[in-house]
């Protein structure tokens, strides 16, 4: 196997948002292009990344798993500076990392035994779809974390309410001319520790998909033509003041 980007910043900005939520991961690499799902250790996100063949400029893989330790990655990945490109190539049971700039460096990762069955993104039913510019969701989500550890997705009258509530409070709406909302009255709350998490995921496209209902798992989408990133999080269940 071995794969090359020629611009590796990407797939450097993705392993470090997940690495946010595990440390251990099985990288897919198919004839389609590299592809992670990994579940967080509570139980409580999912996310799942993918870099299609088309991304790469160099592609000679059949299907290969490569489990790693997400930190050792990460910090290797951070040697890249704009410009490089990245060459991966396994080689026994170690992966070897070439970064090719100004000299050729060359780091060798060890690959580890991960058991764990394969991972899939669930298929769920959602009742409402919001799809709106990642800097106001992203801003929203930072000013609900001034006042709470939680916050709600609301849907009512056809508009889109983030809001937050303890001894404080913070709310932001979007109408139909800030966000397309294609959506039934709903109400449902999800940790902002986790929400934070995700934002970093947010930064790297202009636009977010939020799909939820009632009780049901958030399902966050953020896509661009050279990449895909997803996240699941369970709800908050808790009574409301």
């Amino acid at each position: 196997m071995l794969v090359k980007l020629d611009n590796p910043t990407l797939l450097s900005k993705a392993v470090e948002i997940i690495s946010e939520l595990v440390t251990e991961v099985r990288i897919k690499i198919s004839e389609v292009g590299l592809s992670i799902i990994a579940i967080d250790p509570a139980n409580v996100a999912l996310v799942g990344f993918k870099l299609p063949r088309n991304s790469f400029s160099q592609f000679e893989a059949g299907h290969e798993i490569l489990s790693v330790n997400l930190d050792n990655l990460k910090q290797i990945l951070k040697r890249c500076d704009t410009g490089s490109s990245l060459i991966m190539e396994k080689k026994d049971n170690l992966l070897q990392i070439l970064i090719q700039d100004r000299i050729k460096r060359t780091f060798t990762l060890s690959l580890i035994d991960i058991e764990s069955e394969e991972k899939e993104i669930p298929q769920l039913e959602y009742s409402a779809k919001v799809e709106l510019n990642s800097v106001d969701l992203i801003d929203s989500i930072e000013d609900c974390a001034i006042v709470a550890d939680a916050c709600s997705f609301i849907v009512q009258d056809n508009n889109f309410i983030i809001k937050a509530k303890s001894l404080n409070s913070a709310m932001s709406e979007f109408s139909g001319d800030e966000a397309k909302i294609e959506a039934e009255n709903c109400k449902v709350k999800f940790s902002i520790e986790y929400l934070q998490k995700f934002m970093k995921g947010a930064k790297l496209s202009s636009k977010t998909l939020l799909q939820f209902a009632e009780d049901h798992p958030l399902r966050m989408d953020v896509k661009a033509e050279n990449f895909e990133l997803v996240f699941i999080l369970a709800p908050r269940v808790e009574t409301e003041d």
